[in-house]
């Protein structure tokens, strides 16, 4: 049996781990083993913190539309809020509505007021 020689597959698996790693710290760049583990763990982090970028988010988002509804013109609380929205279904996102309170307060006082005029009838 003839003898294989394994140089070209091994350096192309490895160079490939080294570019995906070149940016980390120390060994973690440098030694095989350490930059395979390190990789494993990148992606590990990454899958799991897609998740937990929309959980910020939507925590941001109800914290600004919640900070905005607790002023002195809305006198509810962000539930309140929102399920009154549902009630009339108003189908604007927690996004949309925290970039209306931001920019322009006035325009969430005026859907706020109209839904509770609405209600109240």
């Amino acid at each position: 049996m003839t003898r294989v020689r394994r140089g070209y597959t091994a350096r192309r698996r490895r160079t490939k781990i080294r570019l995906f790693a070149s940016t980390f710290r120390g060994a973690h760049s440098r030694l095989t083993r350490t930059t395979t583990q390190q990789k494993m763990r990148a992606l590990v982090s990454s899958h799991r913190d897609r998740g937990r970028k929309k959980r910020d988010f939507r925590r941001l988002w109800i914290a600004r539309i919640n900070a905005v509804t607790r002023e002195n013109k809305v006198f509810y609380s962000y539930s309140r809020f929102i399920h009154n929205l549902y009630k009339k279904q108003l189908l604007l996102n927690r996004k949309i509505l925290a970039q209306i309170a931001i920019s322009n307060k006035n325009c969430l006082y005026m859907i706020s007021n109209k839904i509770i005029k609405e209600i109240q009838k």
